[in-house]
């Protein structure tokens, strides 16, 4: 190893080092899920490859060098420049209040402006196909139409999904125990339908899945282990082929179509925001402008002035 890639190395170390103690201290305090903790890292990360090759600091850095690296992301999202902008500030308020820095190179950058992004749902009518697409002869089929049954009745995020535990639903009282963000815990009703399918798949299915292996998680793969995001994700978006749905989705989708469908049936905004675990009704407040879309729409296409 030549001199020059010595000292990247240990620039790349050092960095690493700042980064590493500023996430043990963000779990330490905040308790962050891994995935919150993966998108800090990696934000950070980049970032300090950035500086490296700007010959910068990264304890050294003044809000030139900010404004210098918010520039260069010129082909990414106004949200992801958002968002390392928010991981660049986080990092900074950190090293100020532990002494490492003198100065906050952060705190007189603006952030960009973020447009408010309505989510991607579907009809009623498409999400009745989606539901409908499994074929539910083979045990596989009724796991994924209990699985997409009960994402649609619960409005659970794809990890809490794919997570679940047999311990975590209770048949007799129609509920799941679910531990969302935060670790925060929250009952949310799975209704009749939901409830008939999960009980028909544990009937018999999940144990045809599973054949000699063992474990709790509720909805095993083929090999007996808990289900990936990325496997159901893909069975998603096999199942809205075969339901003819056009849209691209996104993993959420049936989430949003959840929270969507009961605004628009007339659901109390508290409601939904416990039911979906949102810890601030801002979040769930999007799907009202969801809702309002949709009414704008339905005048447009049917009053005759519209």
């Amino acid at each position: 190893m030549n001199q020059a890639s010595e000292k990247q190395s240990a620039f790349l170390i050092k960095s690493k080092q700042v980064i590493d103690s500023f996430l043990d201290s963000l779990w330490m305090e905040r308790g962050l899920s891994e995935n919150t903790l993966s998108a800090y890292r990696s934000d950070l990360t980049q970032f300090s490859f950035w500086l490296e090759h700007k010959k910068v600091d990264l304890l050294k850095v003044e809000a030139k060098d900010i404004l210098a690296y918010l520039s260069s992301l010129e082909n990414a999202s106004v949200r992801t420049v958002a968002r390392r902008l928010s991981s660049l500030r986080r990092l900074y308020e950190y090293l100020l209040r532990e002494n490492k820095i003198k100065q906050n190179p952060v705190s007189n950058v603006d952030a960009p402006r973020l447009g408010r992004t309505l989510p991607k749902s579907l009809t009623e009518d498409e999400v009745e196909n989606l539901l409908n697409a499994p074929d539910t002869a083979p045990a596989t089929g009724v796991r994924d139409k209990a699985m997409l049954e009960l994402l649609y009745a619960t409005g659970l995020r794809v990890t809490e999904l794919v997570s679940l535990t047999i311990q975590q639903v209770n048949l007799r009282q129609g509920v799941v125990r679910v531990t969302g963000k935060g670790n925060k815990e929250r009952l949310v009703p799975m209704g009749e339908e939901a409830n008939a399918w999960i009980e028909r798949y544990l009937s018999s299915a999940r144990s045809e899945i599973l054949g000699n292996a063992i474990t709790d998680a509720m909805f095993p793969s083929n090999r007996g282990k808990a289900m990936t995001r990325q496997t159901f994700w893909h069975m998603v978006k096999r199942y809205a082929v075969v339901a003819e749905i056009k849209k691209t989705l996104s993993p959420h989708v049936l989430r949003h179509a959840f929270a969507t469908h009961l605004i628009n049936h007339g659901a109390d905004l508290r409601v939904v925001q416990m039911l979906l675990g949102h810890s601030d009704i801002s979040t769930t407040q999007i799907y009202t402008h969801v809702a309002r879309e949709r009414l704008k729409d339905l005048h447009a296409e049917h009053h005759p002035r519209g």
